[in-house]
């Protein structure tokens, strides 16, 4: 339904665009006629130099066009080179969201790591010293701990 919308919508405009470019072609045609005769070649010589440079452009797009090609898979775009394109390429383009994700595995590890020092830390200290049962339910307990590996 959104698509029928569009595509009726693009008609539209482009069956506007055509009626005013007729009439501007029309009027400028009307007025032509009277302009002097060294206007008119002026004019006639700058119209087949827009022509010539605007079908040197066209040449030059339509050479550069089948060196990209819209694919389209699925839900995505895909920019492509051609029917088929080299395995490497593909591999490459996966290759940053594996080193993502790679990385990112690697810095969970480290952290993970840490706390277990960390934790081995407080307990190789709890376990060393002398202290009375009641100085473990003392709250000002983990502050002295803190206190003592700085």
């Amino acid at each position: 339904m959104n698509t029928s919308k569009h595509s009726q919508f693009a008609q539209e405009l482009d069956a506007r665009v055509a009626r005013f470019g007729l009439r501007v072609a029309a009027g400028l045609s009307e007025r032509n006629q009277a302009l002097p005769a060294d206007v008119s070649e002026r004019l006639r010589f700058a119209r087949e130099q827009a022509l010539l440079k605007a079908r040197s452009a066209r040449a030059a797009q339509s050479e550069l066009a089948p060196s990209t090609q819209l694919v389209r898979n699925g839900a995505s775009l895909a920019l492509f080179g051609g029917k088929g394109s080299p395995r490497w390429l593909k591999f490459a383009s996966l290759m940053p969201l594996f080193m993502l994700v790679l990385g990112l595995a690697l810095i969970q590890h480290g952290q993970f790591y840490e706390q277990i020092l960390a934790a081995a830390e407080v307990d190789t200290a709890l376990l060393a010293d002398n202290l009375p049962p009641s100085a473990y339910s003392d709250p000002g307990f983990s502050e002295f701990l803190s206190d003592e590996q700085d």
